[in-house]
């Protein structure tokens, strides 16, 4: 059981209840904190103060005042507006991160919502009730406004959902799972709107799926090396010492693990860029990857609500906690680095395709000529690449006022989190082109030997891509390639006799 708190969140954790539906319970000390911040805060309106968002429009209509009886009409409001989303709907597991991650920001104690609001998420989560939340229409500031809002919506019965992997009113969702429509209380609207739990969320999910790629890359790469004889002595632990960066050694000690035991050795003085510098080009991504990990784990626990309710000081802010450049910038870096796992491999698979580097039958052909063998497929891995440098424009270098000047800058951080999950789907499909050209070379290799991990990556390879005798129909191989890499399935295998890779 994992226990929700406000503030010991694990990326882990929010992966295993968005994707395996672990359960989870809130602390009963974040119930004292929440019912102290609503206490608090029902006392300031009752006596007539004026707080943002509470008794008071948004945005540039903050100085608007709204009488008392008016003030559960305005949270409608403010939900019913901001529900303006675009493009396709998230993922359902992308979906739970976000309820999880809202439902922890209210674990808090700082937002000043009732706790009846956090057991109806919390409801909605073990339920199944999924709000449909679409994908564009977020700045990152203030926080993401307009998807969040779908979430809000569902919760008070409109809009769309999802009840066991079917799409519904919410209305008939929430009845589905034994719930009613939540009636909104002041602040109670702007505070699901509010926050950076989308771009949280969805980076959470992306970052567990790109660090699976990263190693199943590795895992690819040592195949491709292995069947090339290419030297093992630039991976050496003294060469990257002489140059520490965290990431490089770690995936030079992957690759000698993964080399190691009896192999094919050429005698060539020195190895093209995309054989030998794998650990500083694969080292590199992987240090992006955990700058990325160091903010997700604070913004998973972080209070980006506004305002902020402290009642242990009786005080209350209204600040900036709700904008995503942190994670903005972070999610840019970390799309430009994931675009190199696939940059790096498309170079592989041309190394084996193309006779003049390889020694290989022509694009892995048994009998060119007659057959085309993978020439297409590396096409599709270079049209995906180019598709990917498209997408690593960073987001975050744009900024469009809004709210009449009012919000001025904005991160564009979802922009980022969403054209990552492009790229991380690109991804996932040149490492599985890169898989079949290196099992394919493997198979066209007859005088080996081979390592126990290339060995056992070839075998669950075969389980589902059968090796390529003639030319057949290439999607289909490629999309049970795409998802053994993205699964981490070809990984798995790999460590099952090399040991876990860092």
């Amino acid at each position: 059981m994992i226990r929700l708190d406000g503030n010991s969140l694990t990326l882990e954790q929010v992966v295993r209840i968005a994707r395996a539906g672990e359960r989870f319970e809130i602390q009963e000390n974040s119930w004292t904190r929440v019912d102290a911040a609503r206490s608090f805060l029902e006392r300031r309106v009752q006596s007539g103060e004026r707080i943002y968002g509470v008794n008071t429009g948004i945005g540039q209509l903050a100085h608007v005042p709204v009488e008392l009886a008016q003030l559960e009409e305005l949270q409608r409001n403010i939900v019913r507006s901001h529900a303006a989303g675009l493009g396709p709907a998230l993922d359902d597991d992308e979906v739970r991160a976000v309820l999880l991650l809202k439902i922890n920001l209210f674990a808090k104690g700082r937002s000043g919502v009732r706790a009846e609001l956090v057991r109806h998420l919390v409801t909605m989560l073990e339920g199944d009730v999924l709000p449909i939340i679409p994908a564009k229409g977020s700045l990152g500031a203030s926080g993401d406004l307009a998807p969040l809002a779908h979430v809000a919506l569902a919760a008070i019965g409109e809009g769309d959902a999802r009840h066991r992997g079917r799409t519904m009113p919410a209305a008939d969702a929430l009845r589905a799972a034994g719930l009613a429509p939540f009636k909104l209380s002041y602040k109670e609207g702007l505070g699901l709107i509010n926050g950076c739990q989308v771009m949280a969320g969805r980076g959470t999910l992306l970052l567990h799926d790109a660090r699976i790629l990263l190693r199943t890359a590795q895992v690819v790469a040592a195949a491709i090396l292995d069947v090339l004889g290419a030297s093992d002595r630039p991976f050496d632990p003294r060469v990257h010492e002489a140059r520490p960066y965290p990431g490089q050694r770690a995936v030079a000690e992957n690759l000698r693990r993964l080399l190691g035991g009896e192999r094919r050795r050429t005698p060539r003085v020195q190895d093209a860029y995309s054989l030998r510098c794998v650990p500083q080009i694969l080292g590199g991504v992987a240090d992006a990857f955990d700058d990325l990990e160091r903010r997700l784990a604070i913004e998973i626990n972080a209070a980006s609500d506004n305002p902020l309710v402290f009642a242990d000081t009786e005080e209350i802010f209204a600040a900036g906690n709700f904008h995503g450049e942190s994670l903005a910038l972070a999610l840019d870096a970390f799309k430009t680095a994931a675009g190199e796992i696939a940059s790096l491999a498309e170079r592989q698979v041309n190394r084996l395709l193309n006779p003049a580097l390889s020694d290989l039958p022509a694009f892995l052909a048994p009998d060119t000529g007659r057959n085309s063998g993978l020439m297409i497929l590396q096409y599709t891995a270079a049209s995906l690449v180019s598709e990917n440098k498209v997408l690593a424009h960073p987001a975050s270098a744009d900024s469009i006022p809004v709210s009449a000047d009012q919000e001025d800058h904005v991160s564009m951080g979802a922009t980022a989190v969403h054209t990552a999950a492009e790229v991380v789907r690109n991804v996932a499909d040149v490492v599985g082109i890169a898989a079949i050209a290196a099992g394919q070379a493997m198979d066209l290799v007859a005088d080996g030997p081979f390592t126990p991990a290339s060995r056992a990556f070839r075998a669950r390879l075969r389980e589902t891509v059968p090796f390529w005798d003639e030319d057949r129909y290439a999607a289909a191989d490629m999309r049970e390639a795409s998802t053994l890499a993205r699964s981490g399935a070809l990984l798995e295998a790999a460590q099952g006799v090399a040991g876990k890779l860092a």
